[in-house]
Order: C-alpha cells, then structure tokens, then sequence
C-alpha cells in the first residue's frame, strides 16, 4: 500500500502549558490522507479545526506529536524550510479571498509563480491556464474590487493551483459567499479532485462537507470516531 501523502501521530497543539488558563487546542489528533483523497475537516466554532489545518499547511508547528508530508518529517523544521514547502507543495484558498487589491486576477495568480522562481511568459502562460480552470479567462485584466464574491474566489482558486501543487487546503472556502455561489465553489474543487488534485476542506458547513468523498469530525481538539 503506498505511504499516505498526510500523515499526522498524536499531535498536540497547547497554549499557556502547565498554567491555569491552558488551552488544548489539539489534543492527540492522529489522521492519514491518502494520494488523491478528498477529505472535509468538520467542526464548529473552536473545536480545532483551523489549528490543524496551520498545522497540515506548514503555517505551525505543533507543541508535540510528529507531521509527515510526502514522506519527509516536516513537524521540526525551521521556519524558512516550512516556508519553502508551503509554497512548493500546498495550495491554499480561504475564506477571505486574500486578493491584492491593486493587482489584476493575472497578476494575483502569477504571485505565488514568482515566489517559485518562474519567469515571465511561462508564468503567465500558467496563471491563465489556471484562470480558465476556473472559468475566469474573461477576466484576466479585472481587479478584485470589480469582481463579485464568487469570483474573487475562483481567482484565489486559480491562485492555489497554478503552480499544480500536490495538496490543495481550502479554509471555509464558501463562508463569504451565498449558498449558490458557494456550491459552484465546491463543484470547482469536485473538479480538481477529479483530475488528481488531494483536497482538504475545512469547514463548519454539513452541507458543503457532504460534498467531500470522507469527513473527519473534531470537536475540543479532538477527532470523533
């Protein structure tokens, strides 16, 4: 059986250890993803579940337990090794869009193609492939503020997958945008996962969770079985 692409031992996530206020944000989580999964993290409001996911995404360190990535044991590395493998190997969309204001939706997407090193007509050709992905190829030149919602979203799509990374993590993806819009946004995601792509949902939406092929419920920093 081939090596899970995620796999997580007993990870704690603990602020103010051993004083009276601590809180055990993740408390012995344990959980494997494998190559091409499709897998929605549920929980509420403080159950953990953006904790892990700074975790899965190389944004955080855990206070203890063990995180392998593609093999390597990414739990203890330093900061700027962390940084390099975020931007090598996850894609990341959130709820906020997270778009430069002043950039077009090209140039938004060719951000994190830059951050790689790729040069100009390659790394443009790529930003709009990723844009036609998402069905924005009209609107390459428009800037955030004269998008809607749901568009400013498929551009942060876009943005996760141009540079094709193995993992993409999608933090509540749909909860600036209306029921439609957002379920357009999950049937992008559907999409990706079709062609390869490992996706990681994190949302609070049973709804949109439902969309996802497996879920994994926390709650107190736990995963219900």
């Amino acid at each position: 059986m081939d090596e899970p692409l995620i796999d997580v031992h007993n990870v704690y996530k603990v602020y103010n250890e051993g004083f009276e206020n601590e809180v055990r944000a993740l408390d012995g989580v344990s959980l494997s993803v494998g190559r091409g999964e499709f897998v929605a993290i549920v929980g509420t409001s403080g159950s953990g579940k953006t904790t892990l996911m700074n975790i899965l995404g190389c944004l955080d360190q855990p206070t203890y337990g063990e995180y392998v990535l593609d093999g390597e044991l990414v739990s203890d590395l330093p900061d700027r090794r962390l940084a390099r493998i975020r931007n090598r190997q996850i894609g990341f969309i959130f709820q906020g869009f997270n778009l430069l204001p002043s950039l077009s939706a090209l140039e938004n997407v060719e951000l994190p193609l830059m951050y790689q090193g790729i040069r100009g007509e390659l790394r443009r050709e790529m930003a709009e492939e990723a844009l036609a992905r998402v069905g924005l190829e009209s609107r390459v030149k428009h800037k955030p503020g004269e998008m809607s919602g749901g568009q400013q979203q498929r551009v942060a799509i876009a943005r996760a997958i141009a540079t094709r990374p193995p993992v993409i993590m999608a933090d509540e993806p749909t909860g600036n945008l209306d029921s439609r819009t957002g379920l357009h946004v999950v049937e992008i995601l559907n999409s990706l996962h079709a062609e390869g792509s490992t996706i990681l949902l994190i949302t609070h939406d049973i709804g949109v969770s439902s969309m996802a092929k497996r879920q994994i419920k926390l709650l107190d920093g736990k995963i219900m079985h």
